[in-house]
């Protein structure tokens, strides 16, 4: 599991110093430093929120050890608040942010998170098709959210650009795009696990949302699909919690780590 890049989705956490993942008296400017010391790998969600900038990324790449990934996650401007008119100036000004990143090897891969409503129309297809265009070059995952996309075509397209089709793990709920263990980009695999709340899934509060705690028989089943269907599909994995909530996300990824870690 040499190749398996492992972490959470994002870092940066309060609570996870009361959580006892980081020690007492750890401040938000040490936690990459401390995070960087148990995972090889991390999601930035900050970059959702608001545009990566170059002088930031590279602080943070000067932070991290030799051989440690980011995931950028694509800004909402042109996932979930699109400007018909000025995307694609958003793509550039993006990947001018991320490029420290580049330079220094530490790019795992961009995540293109799709809202719930991005429903596979034409106009849709048309503008996801159009935004790879402008992504080419970069390693680039599309996590989709909602179930129209369960496609062969667009299983195809992605295997014919180089696409990783996100495999996301959450509740088993309608209208939700559903657990598929397909790899579509020999180079990366890529899971996300939201945890299983089926209850707090559509609350509209984080909180809510991600607070689940993986079992050791979910883990283990976990373990047995990355081990025999994922990893050997590609190059190199990404596997990342998402369930942040009182420290979970990194509980669960050092338990599913040391499962596989005695796998054969």
């Amino acid at each position: 599991m040499d190749r398996l890049c492992a972490g959470t989705s994002g870092y940066s956490y309060a609570e996870w110093v009361e959580a006892g993942v980081y020690p007492a008296g750890t401040h938000a400017a040490g936690m990459l430093p401390a995070y960087a010391g148990m995972f090889k790998a991390t999601e930035l969600n900050y970059t959702w929120y608001q545009m990566p900038k170059a002088r930031s990324l590279a602080r943070m790449a000067a932070q991290v050890p030799e051989g440690f990934k980011f995931s950028v996650k694509l800004t909402r401007t042109m996932t979930h608040e699109v400007d018909k008119t000025g995307w694609i100036r958003e793509v550039l000004t993006f990947r001018q942010g991320i490029a420290p990143l580049e330079t220094t090897d530490r790019l795992l891969c961009v995540l293109v998170q799709l809202p719930p409503y991005f429903t596979r129309t034409p106009e849709r297809r048309s503008y996801l098709a159009a935004l790879l265009d402008e992504l080419a070059g970069l390693p680039v995952a599309v996590e989709f959210r909602h179930p129209s996309w369960v496609h062969d075509k667009v299983f195809y397209e992605f295997e014919r650009r180089a696409i990783t089709l996100v495999t996301v793990d959450g509740p088993d709920l309608p209208n939700l795009f559903p657990r598929l263990d397909i790899v579509t980009n020999r180079r990366l695999f890529y899971l996300r696990l939201h945890g299983r709340n089926s209850q707090g899934w559509r609350s509209g509060k984080m909180q809510k949302q991600f607070d689940y705690n993986y079992s050791e028989t979910e883990l283990k089943a976990l373990a047995e699909t990355i081990s025999n269907t994922l990893d050997s599909a590609a190059d190199t994995g990404a596997v990342f919690f998402n369930n942040h909530v009182r420290g979970q996300a990194p509980n669960n990824c050092r338990r599913l780590l040391k499962i596989l870690g005695a796998h054969p």
